[in-house]
């Protein structure tokens, strides 16, 4: 990569190369809709001119704010041409969320998606001053909006072109000032032990990143990719954006959220990238769909299940699968285990990679069951996303594989993971401290996880350096292994393990869980057991409900050695929101909000109650709300005995 090595640069090149191939395609009333490179170029040009226009220039930031759609790109290229870097918000942000991206980096112009996200910013309007323009690029509804810092996307193209007949060579100017080193993109962190800091990232820091991905696994102008993440997510940027640009991926965007699944099996991906709660809501979506199924298909996927399994571990383990097992594999894959891919749009896939957060052993295992060359990455914003990551043949299922080309590994005393290479990003915007505290002198990243190389040189990650707990007997665990071997039932969205009140040896007393249902799985057992509900929160105080996840944890604990069971679990009233800030925007508990709001639980779940009683704030949406008492029971599975008959369970899921 040359030092004047840039996204912009490289759209340059492919629509030099390629001016009349695909680059992007969005699909619109059901038809798909393509750009192509020259276009896409075109557009970039007439849209970095209105910014121009504008007042954006070198050092600026920019920020979007919306779904991913095409403008989103277009604009951020925009941006980056004119020597600004571009900052996502994500679009269910709320104000404070939005308000701290904003203020932090000093943001006047705003791209929005539609409707919705411009409201949000007028209400802010007041409290953001420095905000002088939102440009928005989906106009449904905002025909009679006229506030004067109001544009249309298209209205900036054109006056861009404009601008440009006026000022000729102003944006060649800017491009040839263009550096590898410059500031790229700003992506907020995780944000699950504070709030979300925004991590610089260069040209150089991204596309090199892709480059040794692409050592690891190459990637072709021939792959496609679907992207329905949001770009504000590094995991999209890592490959939409870096990967796409480096090696002219065709990007496609379904055409809703709601059409996302259908949009996803027309293109059939050959690459795919998402965090564990999108590969755990495919498997229980299958889960559901084989209970459901006739006592035929069942054990026809079973039998087929069974042979994809024990190919899967060959393959993984680097061992050959011999003439027998290739003609069994080859039949159950027809008959078993391709239309089950095709389902989840998963029939063409190549590779897909999971990270963000650890992904249950099971979840991964079943994957490759059916077909699925799915890997376990480790990053993090800091160092563009990956670090780590499994090769083909050398996939274990409880790690997450080894460093890519150009990255280095160490651990400290204390076990904490540290890592160094040309992807480690700039530091956090205006946040001095914070960077001080990342990155030392010699450029390592203090990543804050804990964990430890295997006999096979994989690195094993057990969890955030504070989060370690060690059980009874002084063994170490990790929270999160626990959590994700619960969240392997369909009927579990998520799960909070604590240890109880320590010893004087520092060892965690009986594990107790807090989990929230999986609505839509749920609802559909107890539609199939003819079970009446109305709400979430009527839904799990039955009976039945709790009967149905103790069968599911007694089977859990069963693989676990003794010291590190779950003894009792409490099932909450409401499911975790990213609203009251109990989770994420990409869906990570944070676990110090779990801790400060459901205290009186967890201390009943620590003491062994048999019950506790709280209360449960309901907001309408016309802004009222009201107060309702209520009591949780405290299932304890000490001396549960699942009832006979039948397990719920689909026959494949049986440990090898």
């Amino acid at each position: 990569m040359s030092a004047n090595t840039t996204f912009p640069s490289l759209l340059k090149k492919c629509a030099t190369e390629r001016p009349n191939e695909v680059a992007m395609q969005e699909k619109r009333y059901g038809i798909w809709q393509p750009i192509t490179w020259h276009a896409y170029q075109e557009r970039v040009t007439d849209f970095a001119h209105g910014l121009a226009e504008l007042g954006v220039d070198r050092g600026h930031v920019v920020a979007v704010l919306g779904d991913n759609r095409p403008e989103w790109l277009i604009a951020e290229l925009a941006v980056q041409s004119i020597g600004a870097a571009v900052v996502g918000i994500y679009p269910t942000s709320i104000n404070e969320e939005i308000a701290h991206i904003v203020e932090t980096a000093n943001i006047r112009v705003v791209i929005a998606e539609d409707q919705e996200q411009v409201d949000k910013l007028m209400r802010l309007k007041v409290s953001l001053p420095n905000i002088e323009t939102v440009i928005y690029y989906d106009p449904h509804g905002l025909e009679k909006y006229d506030e004067p810092y109001l544009r249309e996307f298209i209205d900036v193209e054109a006056s861009g072109r404009e601008w440009a007949a006026a000022n000729p060579g102003w944006l060649e100017k800017r491009l040839h000032m263009a550096h590898a080193d410059d500031l790229a993109v700003i992506c907020t962190t995780s944000g699950t032990t504070s709030r979300p800091k925004l991590g610089q990232l260069s040209h150089r820091n991204l596309l090199s990143m892709a480059e040794h991905l692409a050592q690891v696994d190459p990637i072709t102008a021939k792959d496609r990719y679907v992207s329905f993440l949001p770009f504000a997510w590094i995991g999209e940027q890592m490959l939409a954006v870096a990967c796409g640009m480096s090696y002219g991926l065709t990007i496609s965007f379904p055409e809703s959220a709601a059409t996302q699944r259908s949009d996803l099996r027309e293109i059939g991906p050959d690459l795919m990238f998402s965090p564990p709660r999108i590969w755990e809501s495919m498997l229980s979506e299958v889960q559901v769909r084989i209970d459901e199924a006739g006592w035929l298909k069942r054990k026809v996927f079973g039998w087929g299940y069974d042979i994809g399994d024990k190919a899967a571990h060959r393959k993984v383990t680097g061992q050959s699968l011999g003439l027998l097992t290739r003609l069994r594999f080859a039949v159950a894959n027809q008959v078993a285990l391709r239309p089950v891919r095709d389902q989840l749009g998963l029939a063409r896939i190549k590779r897909g990679y999971t990270g963000g957060a650890p992904l249950g052993p099971d979840v991964f295992r079943f994957f490759h069951a059916i077909g699925v060359n799915l890997k376990q990455i480790y990053g993090q914003t800091e160092i563009c996303g990956i670090a780590v990551l499994h090769r083909d043949d050398a996939i274990d299922f409880n790690t997450v594989g080894v460093p890519i080309p150009g990255t280095e590994l160490r651990f400290t005393n204390s076990g904490e993971i540290q890592l160094r290479s040309s992807s480690v990003f700039g530091g956090y915007l205006n946040n001095e401290a914070a960077t001080a505290g990342a990155i030392d002198s010699e450029g390592w990243l203090h990543t804050g996880d804990a964990g430890y190389l295997d006999d096979k040189g994989q690195l094993i990650v057990i969890d955030r350096v504070q989060d370690v707990l060690r059980s009874s007997d002084g063994t170490q665990f990790s929270s999160a292994f626990l959590e994700n071997k619960l969240k392997f039932s369909p009927y579990v969205e998520e799960a909070v393990v604590f240890g109880g009140p320590s010893d004087n040896a520092g060892n965690s007393g009986e594990l107790t869980t807090l989990i929230t249902l999986d609505l839509a799985t749920v609802g559909s057992w107890a539609e199939h057991e003819h079970l009446s509900y109305t709400t979430y929160t009527d839904l799990a105080s039955k009976p039945e409900v709790h009967d149905l996840l103790a069968e599911e944890f007694d089977r859990a604990n069963g693989d676990l050695p003794e010291s590190i069971r779950i003894r009792r679990f409490a099932l909450l009233h409401k499911q975790f929101d990213p609203d009251d800030d109990e989770i994420t925007r990409t869906r990570k508990v944070r676990r110090s909000v779990i801790n400060e709001r459901y205290a009186d639980i967890i201390n009943a779940l620590n003491r062994g109650d048999e019950a506790v009683d709280v209360t449960s704030v309901i907001t309408y949406q016309d802004g009222t709300s009201v107060k309702r008492d209520l009591t949780l029971r405290i299932f304890d599975l000490t001396n549960y005995v699942p009832p006979m008959g039948l397990s719920r369970r689909p026959v494949w899921s049986g440990r090898r």
